[in-house]
């Protein structure tokens, strides 16, 4: 049995002709922007992050609307239930708060034993983990790179360029996000600019 597909609501892909109707989601592949039907979208404002940065004063004398970092997702099945796995981009700002520059909160996944992938799509900037006994790394974050985030690592990501640093994450529907110990615990590091570099500084 033969299936064909009509010209109608078909775009081109690389030479090959795509049904619309037969996509769930579409990726943009140089901005890592999401559309389709059942994106969900969050923002995080200055604001909304007291407490993450080392600063406090700094982030105070900044306008409290500016975006910091904005998410897009895509999750086919309800969160927390074991199986399916999920989809996002991550957009981060240019900016610094004092010497810091502009991340995101940072956490754990709730359910320990889950890994993640990030893989770059535009921007430059630092993929900065810590193991359950508190040591500490970073990885360059470019265009092109994937980095596996592997289980019991807490992680977050700063944008040391002065564009918007654009990476995408595929991680399971169970993995769950804890925020709370990184609030409590905080990172045993804070990647400031020394000198013009990037540099993890212990006791910040």
């Amino acid at each position: 049995m033969a299936i064909t597909f009509s010209n109608r609501n078909n775009m081109s892909l690389g030479g090959c002709a795509a049904p619309l109707w037969n996509a769930q989601i579409m990726v943009n592949l140089k901005t890592g922007e999401l559309s389709g039907e059942g994106i969900n979208r969050a923002v995080r404002c200055i604001k909304d992050l007291q407490g993450i940065f080392g600063d406090e004063k700094a982030r105070l004398s900044l306008d409290q609307e500016k975006i910091v970092y904005s998410v897009e997702t895509f999750s086919p099945v309800v969160e927390g239930e074991e199986g399916g796995v999920f989809w996002g981009t991550t957009f981060i700002e240019p900016g610094m708060v004092g010497n810091e520059y502009f991340m995101t909160r940072g956490h754990y996944h709730a359910e320990r034993s889950r890994g993640e992938y990030y893989m770059t799509v535009a921007g430059c900037g630092a993929l900065i983990l810590m193991d359950e006994n508190r040591k500490i790394s970073f990885k360059v974050m470019h265009p092109g790179t994937l980095h596996y985030i592997p289980a019991h690592t807490a992680h977050r990501v700063a944008n040391t360029d002065g564009s918007v640093l654009a990476f995408v994450a595929c991680w399971p529907s169970d993995a769950g996000h804890d925020y709370e110990s990184i609030a409590v615990g905080g990172f045993a590091a804070r990647l400031l600019e020394v000198g013009g570099v990037p540099t993890l500084v212990e006791g910040q």
